[in-house]
């Protein structure tokens, strides 16, 4: 080896370090206790978030994707894989369960979350304007929105005095989420018949419950879970012509009579923004929790037709879409 090829070997050599360093990038969790199946569109918003920032997934960060399908209980386990990694920032969707399982499993890495509760309520932050410790995200307030559910629904069924409630005796909130839905009825001569579900056959156990109670109307509650069962309580509905509403506008894309909520890819355009912007230095404890500005109110006239309800023009006035 001559002179020259010696200082080019050196030369090379201590590009090398320089050179991988560069190529590294940095690690995104994501956890959902949802599946991808039912999440392509809140993934799409998140990257479009993170888009703002100047971060493309497979170019200057990698997305590490952690799907829990429905079954809370696996979540501290991949909780823990992704913050093992480690991840940069970890981001929590389908609510309570996954900010949760999040939350144990570190308190040194910075969290973005979209919960449908109070995050003081919950312990994930000390207040809304200044959250300290490691965590931030968005209040999508899903859990308060079912009595807003009821009363839409009362108005396709006027004439009836019992609605059914759909809950996952599984989700952490729904005790709280039952108990805002019986406040918002209480001295309306409206009763509600709770019914619970946390697995496939117990679904259908309550919509044959339905079936034989003759109950007129059904409201799902917010819940993850639900939300993998969409195209499955959907049909059901359909199968036992029971109207229902929904928290997501997706129920009512796939046939689903009605749905009243947030807008999901918005929120989730939020959660990538501030992912973010906490790739970029900012702390999570500095990060205002937000709570969303854009609710939608959908109908399917063509399930309506099917299901023999008239839609009053009342009703139609206050929608924000109309699938036909």
């Amino acid at each position: 080896m001559n002179r020259r090829e010696v200082i080019s070997f050196f030369g090379s050599a201590a590009v090398w370090p320089f050179a991988a360093r560069a190529q590294q990038r940095a690690v995104i969790g994501f956890l959902s206790s949802r599946s991808l199946a039912d999440s392509d569109y809140v993934v799409t918003a998140f990257q479009r978030g993170l888009a703002e920032h100047s971060f493309v997934d497979g170019t200057n960060v990698k997305i590490e994707y952690r799907w829990a399908l429905g079954q809370y209980q696996r979540l501290a386990a991949l909780a823990a894989e992704l913050v093992h990694m480690p991840v940069k920032v970890l981001v929590t969707a389908g609510g309570e369960p996954s900010a949760l399982a999040a939350k144990a499993a570190t308190t040194a890495i910075p969290i973005v979350f979209a919960v449908g509760t109070d995050p003081i309520e919950a312990g994930l932050v000390a207040s809304y304007s200044q959250p300290g410790g490691n965590m931030t995200g968005i209040n999508i307030i899903t859990r308060s929105l079912a009595a807003k559910r009821i009363g839409l629904l009362r108005e396709v069924v006027p004439q009836t005095q019992v609605i059914g409630l759909l809950v996952n005796p599984n989700f952490p909130v729904t005790d709280l989420q039952v108990a805002d839905a019986e406040a918002a009825v209480r001295g309306t001569g409206l009763e509600l018949e709770i019914l619970r579900a946390a697995t496939d056959e117990e679904i259908d156990a309550a919509f044959e419950i339905v079936a034989q109670r003759r109950i007129p109307a059904l409201a799902v509650g917010a819940d993850p879970y639900f939300d993998t069962r969409r195209s499955k309580l959907v049909a059901l509905a359909a199968r036992y012509a029971v109207p229902a509403i929904f928290q997501f506008r997706e129920y009512a894309v796939v046939g689903g009579l009605m749905s009243y909520g947030i807008d999901l890819s918005d929120v989730y355009r939020q959660v990538g923004d501030y992912a973010g912007q906490i790739l970029k230095g900012a702390k999570p404890a500095e990060l205002p929790v937000l709570q969303p500005t854009k609710f939608q109110f959908v109908i399917n006239l063509k399930a309506a037709k099917a299901l023999g309800v008239d839609i009053s023009p009342n009703l139609l006035s206050l929608t924000d879409e109309v699938i036909e």
